[in-house]
């Protein structure tokens, strides 16, 4: 007799059927546990981002480790499911942002949506930065993002509205440092990083006065990959 697993033996869910069933549609009972586990997942990551653990997913989910292995096999399994709509949702703000007939109101719209939709959900934030996650779709999504905000960046400098010595690299670094801000603050309010965006979009903007010169070049687009990944590596 073959055994039982009774790792999700939670009132109300039923054990998945065992691998090797095919190509067949989901059952129900499976794709209910399947979006149970994706919803505590989202919150798990959102709040310890993606250094927590299966089992910490599983936990919160109120399922046993076996049935999140049975329908994710692995952790980076589960990020590529959960993340790579999130990215494309940034995609998809760029291309609203690149429509608005003015360069500079299009430039601050996307900073300030992508910002907030990564204040809001660390483990979204850590995927778009990490080079770590993402072989497939995560990565694919993040490529489609990078010439969307050079293509920004290089509208707002056309215009006149950006100063014309910073990079798109520039703004993958400052939006990860309005995150510092978001994480400082977010015990007292979780709007604290808008008081920072203000400062970085005074110090972006094109001015008769012109600018501070800025001290050294811009990180190149394989530098800052480099970058990334040996931040990631050490944390």
């Amino acid at each position: 007799m073959s055994s039982v697993d009774t790792s999700s033996s939670t009132p109300g869910l039923v054990p998945d059927p065992p691998r090797g069933s095919g190509c067949r549609p989901l059952r129900k009972d499976a794709e209910r546990n399947r979006q149970r586990i994706l919803a505590a997942a989202r919150a798990v990551f959102a709040e310890r981002g993606l250094a927590a653990t299966l089992d910490d997913v599983a936990r919160h989910a109120c399922l046993g480790v076996g049935t999140v292995y049975r329908r994710f096999s692995d952790k980076d399994d589960l990020v590529e499911a959960l993340f790579e709509d999130g990215i494309r949702r940034l995609v998809g703000l760029a291309d609203e942002a690149l429509a608005d007939p003015d360069a500079w109101s299009g430039l601050v719209a996307f900073l300030e949506g992508a910002s907030r939709q990564m204040a809001d959900d660390r483990g979204l934030r850590e995927a778009v930065m990490s080079p770590h996650h993402g072989h497939s779709g995560i990565a694919v999504a993040r490529g489609e993002l990078e010439p969307r905000l050079e293509a920004l960046v290089a509208r707002a400098q056309a215009s006149g509205q950006l100063r014309p010595d910073v990079s798109a690299t520039d703004f993958v670094v400052l939006l990860k440092a309005l995150q510092v801000a978001a994480d400082i603050g977010c015990a007292v309010t979780g709007d604290y990083w808008t008081r920072h965006l203000g400062l970085v979009l005074d110090g972006l903007r094109s001015t008769p006065a012109g600018s501070t010169p800025l001290r050294c070049a811009p990180l190149s687009a394989g530098q800052l990959h480099e970058a990334l990944a040996g931040r990631t590596h050490r944390a």
